[in-house]
């Protein structure tokens, strides 16, 4: 064999790689910014630098699938790609439907190339982009979807755009149906791309008209094909995958995860431990996590407690990132080695890029993350109020982006509470 020459070893930490069958004590070799070996033990003799990672978690760079982070464009929705990526812990974001046909050079420009994270996006269906769509729903119908413009744009972009953004709610419904997803079809077919759905309620339906959200789901679900993907499964607002009519799961939503249709977290504020575990005990297992996290909730914290934030439906108080929606997980029955695969091999494969990400896999990008499984009483909660308690937390302790190391110093992770005595 060959001698080993590495500019950094991580040793001896638990290392999780769904996607290499890992899962337990080794080294990480980086040379270059590139994996160079994974193994028990390995030798430090040509290594430059030695870290010792004993007692913490090594996992392959964090994936979150649903990020806001077109700042300043998309109001007080975007925040820093970095604040919320490599500071956090995480080394790449997809920021869901912030860029639009007329928006994703902005986003380009002033979003991708100057972050350390890396960034891409699945495009907005809508022609206006991530605006702060609660507040102007008439730019979100039929007319404010342009085919063949978003087609073209996405098509000069596709190192950025990885799929296509649209949402199916009551609030939609009430307008104009289901005719905005069958455009954003028409462009996911296009592109080849898979099409991610935000269910939920986003807008107050229009003058009062009933609608019917287990109505909404199903005829939603059927539109949908492999490698699709249905966001929110945890929502506590209606139309969401559990049925406000019988409390179960919808069969609609059962029958399409069976054929491919896959399940994105997307937790935001409107995550529910009830709806939460009424989806897990049906069978479902979110294929990706993605944390939504958004400037209401930031700003919520921050003490802005004017009109327009508190009317948005996203609003909340219970704080989260992706580590924590991770917790949250570990603390609802996922494993950890499931949990971690939403957020790496999963993840990459969902963007195509499971040959570049995802992994800790000989001559692919050093991106890894370090974590810290801090025993304890720890309380989790989300915004209808409930408040779990969970013996381990997951915190990010610090991360390589193609091998150079970033401090997790993001003011936005929540810090762990304790549970009272």
């Amino acid at each position: 064999m060959p001698e080993l020459r590495a500019d950094l070893i991580l040793r001896g930490g638990r290392v999780i790689d769904p996607a290499s069958g890992w899962d337990g004590i080794a080294d990480v070799a980086i040379t270059a910014g590139k994996i160079a070996a994974v193994a028990p033990s390995l030798p430090t003799t040509h290594a430059a630098s030695v870290m010792s990672v004993a007692g913490k978690v090594v996992v392959p760079g964090l994936i979150d699938t649903h990020a806001h982070v077109y700042r300043h464009v998309t109001g007080k929705f975007g925040l820093d790609a970095d604040l919320v990526g490599v500071r956090s812990g995480v080394s790449t974001l997809v920021d869901q439907g912030g860029p639009s046909s007329i928006t994703i050079g902005g986003f380009r420009k002033f979003v991708v190339e100057p972050a350390r994270s890396r960034v891409f996006c699945f495009i907005s269906a809508y022609v206006a982009g991530g605006l702060e769509g609660h507040l102007y729903p008439d730019l979100y119908g039929p007319g404010g979807v342009d085919v063949k413009a978003t087609v073209r744009a996405a098509r000069a972009n596709l190192d950025l755009v990885k799929g296509v953004k649209a949402h199916a709610e009551i609030g939609g419904a009430s307008r104009w149906g289901l005719e905005v997803i069958k455009l954003g079809k028409a462009i996911a077919h296009e592109l080849d791309l898979p099409l991610y759905i935000h269910l939920g309620q986003l807008w107050p339906t229009r003058d009062n008209i009933p609608v019917d959200p287990d109505e909404v789901v199903s005829a939603l679900v059927p539109l949908m094909e492999r490698g699709d993907v249905l966001a929110h499964p945890f929502t506590r607002h209606p139309g969401g995958f559990v049925s406000a009519a019988t409390g179960e799961v919808h069969p609609v939503v059962m029958k399409a995860i069976e054929h491919g249709v896959t399940v994105d977290v997307g937790h935001g504020s409107h995550f529910s431990f009830a709806m939460a575990r009424k989806a897990l005990a049906s069978g479902i297992r979110p294929h990706t996590l993605g944390a939504d996290m958004h400037g209401y909730n930031v700003h919520v914290a921050e003490g802005d407690g004017d009109e327009a934030t508190r009317s948005n439906p996203f609003f909340g108080v219970a704080p989260f990132c992706l580590t924590h929606a991770m917790t949250e997980l570990l603390a609802l029955g996922m494993t950890l080695p499931e949990i971690v695969k939403t957020v790496t091999s999963n993840a990459a494969a969902l963007l195509r890029l499971e040959n570049e990400i995802g992994a800790l896999k000989p001559g692919m990008v050093a991106d890894i993350a370090v974590l810290d499984l801090l025993p304890g009483r720890w309380q989790l909660s989300d915004n209808s109020g409930e408040v779990v308690e969970a013996t381990e937390m997951i915190v990010p302790a610090f991360s390589l982006r193609a091998g150079q190391r970033i401090d997790v110093d993001s003011p936005l992770l929540p810090q762990p509470i304790p549970m009272a005595a």
